[in-house]
């Protein structure tokens, strides 16, 4: 054999071999998400409010009569604090389970109403946290774990946390998926990141909940 043909050999295995490392390097059953040019121009606000009643869960704050829902984290100090959604007609006539210290008062409740868009209007008597049964909602990825890489999860994440329009309640990675909590998204946030990502790469939940 020539010594050119020698060479051409060798070099054809060599492309090969860096060829098969490049298919492998996504893992077994994964596929990369497609580039991006950064995280998504998504707003909230753009989303249309729901039409009908809505639940949501998490901790009333009242500081000085100004009541708002937390949905997202609370600090853990004394009296608590966070920043919520602004809830009218909410009233602490009749409702157990809450604590005062000063001029601030707080508890953990499902509570019924409607959004806005800006502001949750109280429709209901609230539930305490503790005694309300929620209903499993359905699985948005309808039971199928995602293909994408860890690498580029943790990519689209870093992206989207960076990003200073980004009204996430809370951001992680799961199965496959990163997930975003938003207080409301009627498929518009869940739009935009398909554009910028690709199906089957963030997958974006409500925090409040239609019931009929």
């Amino acid at each position: 054999m020539s010594t050119s043909c020698s060479r051409m050999l060798l070099a054809a295995a060599a492309l090969a071999g860096v060829l098969g490392l490049a298919a492998c390097s996504t893992g077994p059953g994964s596929s990369p998400a497609p580039p991006s040019s950064g995280p998504p121009a998504w707003d909230a606000a753009n989303a249309a409010p729901p039409e009908g009643r809505v639940i949501g869960t998490g901790t009333v704050l009242d500081v000085a009569g100004e009541a708002q829902l937390c949905l997202g984290g609370v600090a853990e100090s004394y009296p608590p604090q966070c920043s919520g959604i602004p809830l009218d007609d909410w009233t602490w006539e009749g409702v157990d389970g809450s604590e005062t210290s000063a001029d601030t008062t707080w508890g953990s409740y499902a509570v019924y109403g409607t959004f806005d868009g800006e502001r949750y209007a109280v429709t209901d008597p609230p539930i305490l946290l503790a005694l309300y049964d929620p209903i499993r909602p359905d699985d948005p990825a309808d039971g199928v774990d995602g293909t994408s890489s860890e690498a580029d999860l943790i990519r689209v994440q870093d992206e989207l946390s960076a990003s200073l329009s980004l009204d996430a309640l809370s951001l992680w990675i799961e199965r496959g998926y990163v997930w975003v909590n938003v207080v409301w998204d009627d498929g518009t946030l869940q739009d935009a990141v398909d554009q910028a990502y690709g199906d089957g790469v963030v997958i974006v939940t409500s925090a409040l909940r239609e019931i009929d």
